[in-house]
């Protein structure tokens, strides 16, 4: 975790998965990045290392990238 401030993305909805979510946050620029950094163990998902690109978000829920950390919103 960081220490910065955490930003609120909307997604719109309810669910959203983490390798759409990182692109659309503006962490990443498009979606082969996100698979690449995901695999890799790069992003944390509410603290913990997340390796799957279709684990779905919900509302609260904080992913952390290259020391930024933005958190989902409906």
């Amino acid at each position: 975790m960081t220490n910065d401030p955490i930003d609120d993305v909307s997604i719109g909805g309810d669910v959203i998965r983490l390798g759409q979510f990182l692109k659309f946050s503006g962490l990443l620029d498009s979606g082969g990045d996100a698979k690449e950094v995901i695999i890799d163990g790069y992003v944390d998902v509410n603290g913990e290392e997340e390796r799957r690109r279709g684990r779905q978000l919900h509302d609260g829920d904080l992913v952390t990238f290259e020391g930024r950390t933005v958190r989902v919103r409906p």
